[in-house]
């Protein structure tokens, strides 16, 4: 029975490592391995990691290098058949690398990729929602790919589980990139790859944190950079595909929709952007404020309604996390009635 790996990077995610473990632990599929890294933790992470430490779990720490470090050390020390990605505060449902291990079993290629359900939550998994989008099928990589642009869609990292060979066909996470790390090492599994397996019903709970996350890139010049050097890589690996005008116009479209991250913080980012866009044939409008705030635009520039609008979204995201709290606090005391974690 092939191994899986369950590689768990962790950066102060103590309040969370231990469900995460946990959900690890509660997979079906028998042969598996759990491998944590402590990135250099100054919470409690590492010491509630250590508690689960037995013959299948192995947890070790390093200096805070970035997740991508902490990623390509897990790799170094695991030895799975196939490598499940798990962020450290993220869930998985019970069957969900059994029912991706059967799909493996019957298309019999090391180089298939399998893909899976996913849905975000704050604090109550069961409240997570599953929508489905384009991407959520079989598909060959360059349509996967061509899709994800041009709707602007998502993968969650964990929904993904991947044979060594492609792993190692792809290579080690690039630790250049701060943000969209995940986005660019995908890139590069699923260019590697003969095909996208969908394996519905085997489900991922991503969960949704502070504006802080990874993924958030904010007025940070360094995340802008490291964001702009990503989606540089990724349109290189995509026109090497295939250069044809549908490709060329995905590129384009993913272009257009991150540009609104650069601008007018560095213009030298747009207009390298832009110079990317007339290279394929096409041009880049530069972003306007959403009609909520097209009033804040128009009397004091976009830079105003973008950050009006960011302010906004931090405290609607701060009012929702804190409603859901306190309704997990009240159901875990027993006041309010629970729905079953459905797997």
């Amino acid at each position: 029975m092939p191994l899986v790996s369950i590689l768990i990077p962790a950066y102060n995610s103590g309040r969370w490592i231990a469900s995460t473990i946990q959900s690890a632990i509660a997979q079906t599929w028998p042969s598996k391995e759990i491998i944590v890294v402590d990135d250099g933790s100054t919470d409690q992470t590492l010491s509630i990691a250590r508690q689960f430490e037995s013959k299948g779990i192995r947890v070790v720490t390093q200096p805070n290098q970035g997740a991508a470090a902490a990623r390509n050390k897990a790799f170094q020390l695991c030895h799975g058949d196939y490598i499940q990605w798990l962020d450290a505060d993220d869930l998985l449902s019970e069957n969900k690398i059994q029912r991706q291990m059967e799909a493996v079993e019957k298309c019999q290629s090391k180089f298939r990729l399998m893909s899976s359900e996913w849905g975000s939550f704050r604090y109550r998994p069961m409240k997570a929602r599953f929508v489905p989008t384009p991407i959520w099928c079989d598909l060959d990589p360059t349509e996967w790919l061509a899709r994800k642009w041009e709707g602007n869609l998502h993968m969650q990292t964990a929904t993904w589980l991947v044979s060594r060979e492609l792993t190692e066909a792809a290579g080690p996470w690039d630790t250049r990139l701060l943000g969209d790390d995940d986005g660019e090492y995908f890139f590069r599994v699923i260019n590697a790859s003969d095909g996208i397996r969908f394996v519905p019903q085997s489900r991922v709970y991503y969960r949704i944190t502070t504006d802080s996350r990874l993924s958030y890139i904010g007025r940070s010049n360094e995340k802008m950079e490291a964001q702009f050097l990503g989606m540089k890589l990724q349109i290189g690996y995509m026109l090497a595909r295939e250069n044809s005008d549908r490709v060329r116009a995905a590129c384009v479209t993913y272009l257009q929709t991150w540009l609104r991250n650069f601008h007018p913080d560095r213009p030298d980012l747009v207009q390298e952007a832009q110079q990317l866009a007339a290279n394929l044939g096409d041009k880049l409008s530069l972003p306007k404020a959403s009609w909520k705030y097209a009033c804040i635009e128009k009397l004091f520039g976009f830079a105003a309604a973008k950050q009006t609008e960011l302010c906004y979204n931090r405290a609607k995201c701060s009012a929702l996390r804190g409603w859901d709290k306190m309704m997990h606090f009240f159901e875990q005391k027993g006041s309010l009635p629970t729905e079953k974690h459905k797997s």
